[in-house]
């Protein structure tokens, strides 16, 4: 049996035994803040303790004085820590930042935000004493006309630091994934193909991709939901998407062609995603509930 087979019957099990226990972790979503400047758009992971979980967060602010970057602490059932960081002020804010992902060897120090307008930005975290560097910005390459990215992953596969990101697409307009290589000493992304891609659920106002990640297998997880307004209602859900693989030093996408949720949610816009290594760990995702604010989710818990 293929290598990808397998991986997707394994999911397949696990997303039914999530769908059936879903009324039973209804109530373990964990708020962070409330109102709209507090929506979480992306969301990696800075460290995991025995039971303890801190996370990097961004915000899709767009005014001056509005955060665009935090640290979240999950410890038990205590209430979540917030600690915002300042950005560099030798630096303009960004427009927008709808996606954040760790990159690979740096022992979750340093990541990469991206704007919807693609702009992405390389950032360094100083854990301890709560301080961020920006880096270097740097573009997206080929950016397509009205194209509004939300999702950004980063993974070290076959010793290739692939990148694969999206616009996330509206209604029966379809998301489109584009996936390449950095070469991260030249803040280069070489672009080596590209998908459409549409969910079957949420329907309505969907956008199709509202984040990406990829694990260390290649298999590609995102997350999709519906945005009804500032006050919903709200639907989102979690997939598999499909597979990437190196081939004679070239990458090959290999779609999900039965779609299902592995996890659906009626109640919050999900637009952050992450995967936690480890038996305790799982896929967590993190919300932009508008004048909601913004909540937390382990599904795998």
């Amino acid at each position: 049996m293929p290598k990808f087979l397998r991986l997707i019957i394994t999911i397949a099990v696990l997303g039914g035994l999530l769908l059936s226990s879903q009324e039973i972790f209804a109530q373990n979503w964990i708020p962070v803040r409330g109102g709209i400047p507090f929506g979480i758009s992306g969301i990696a992971l800075i460290e995991k303790q025995s039971n303890k979980l801190d996370f990097l967060i961004v915000h899709d602010n767009k005014k001056p004085n509005q955060g665009r970057l935090a640290i979240i602490s999950i410890q038990g059932k205590k209430q979540t820590e917030y600690f915002p960081l300042n950005w560099q002020n030798k630096i303009k804010s960004p427009n927008d930042l709808e996606a954040l992902t760790s990159i690979p060897e740096t022992n979750n120090s340093d990541f990469i935000a991206l704007s919807s307008a693609g702009k992405a930005y390389h950032l360094n975290l100083g854990f301890k004493n709560k301080t961020i560097s920006i880096i270097k910005e740097f573009d997206l390459p080929e950016i397509a006309k009205n194209s509004n990215f939300e999702s950004f992953s980063l993974q070290k596969i076959d010793n290739k630091l692939m990148a694969i990101w999206g616009h996330r697409g509206e209604g029966e307009e379809p998301a489109k994934i584009y996936w390449g290589i950095l070469n991260l000493a030249k803040y280069q992304i070489t672009l080596a193909g590209t998908a459409n891609f549409k969910v079957p659920f949420p329907d309505g106002n969907v956008r199709h991709i509202s984040d990406i990640k990829i694990d260390n297998a290649g298999i590609v997880y995102i997350t999709s939901a519906s945005d009804n307004g500032d006050d919903g209602p709200f639907e989102s859900a979690v997939y598999v998407a499909g597979y990437l693989s190196l081939n004679d030093n070239k990458i090959q996408w290999r779609p999900n062609q039965q779609l299902f949720p592995i996890y659906r949610d009626k109640y919050h816009k999900i637009e952050g995603l992450e995967i936690v290594p480890g038996a305790a760990g799982g896929i967590i995702v993190g919300t932009d509930d508008e004048n909601m604010g913004a909540s937390i989710y382990m599904i795998g818990e």
